[in-house]
């Protein structure tokens, strides 16, 4: 059977002392597949952008600012991920410059600075601990990785460069 995933985007944008992180805690819609988590900013691609411009236009759909400087840090495969058990392809990119002020809330929740050492410690899918570190470290090479859940649930974790 080929593999057909959901493509998407994921970002994390630093405030511009590189010291916060800006988080959606998904608490906004009671049906949520994340709800009470907290992650970054993305969603799925358009048929007709670039996964680029779609990461730009879902962190101006989401935090109503404008991307300036972003780099790619990885992609991730995420067979069975979806609330139905759909593959998902994320490419994740770090925001390093931005211009506007991100409103206080978005459709999905709060929109809330963090500290990058206090990610960890947020409600997070069980993923997100294995390869946020990798999205943040000083290796300038983008990581590639591969993340199967069966039931909601991280089943096992590769990733090379």
């Amino acid at each position: 059977m080929p593999y057909t995933p959901i493509v998407a985007t994921l970002g994390y944008v630093l405030s511009p002392d590189r010291k916060r992180v800006l988080m959606v805690h998904r608490n906004a819609r009671a049906h949520d597949h994340h709800l009470g988590k907290y992650n970054g900013l993305g969603g799925k691609i358009e048929p007709d952008e670039d996964v680029l411009a779609g990461m730009r236009r879902e962190i101006r759909e989401e935090a109503e600012i404008e991307c300036t400087a972003l780099t790619l840090r990885g992609t991730i495969s995420w067979p069975g991920f979806g609330k139905h058990g759909e593959d998902w392809l994320g490419f994740l990119f770090l925001v390093t410059a931005y211009e506007g002020t991100p409103p206080s809330r978005n459709a999905e929740g709060a929109l809330e600075w963090i500290e990058r050492d206090r990610l960890l410690e947020l409600p997070l899918w069980e993923g997100d601990r294995h390869f946020l570190p990798l999205v943040f470290d000083d290796d300038p090479r983008p990581f590639h990785g591969v993340m199967p859940y069966r039931d909601g649930r991280m089943v096992s974790w590769a990733f090379s460069r």
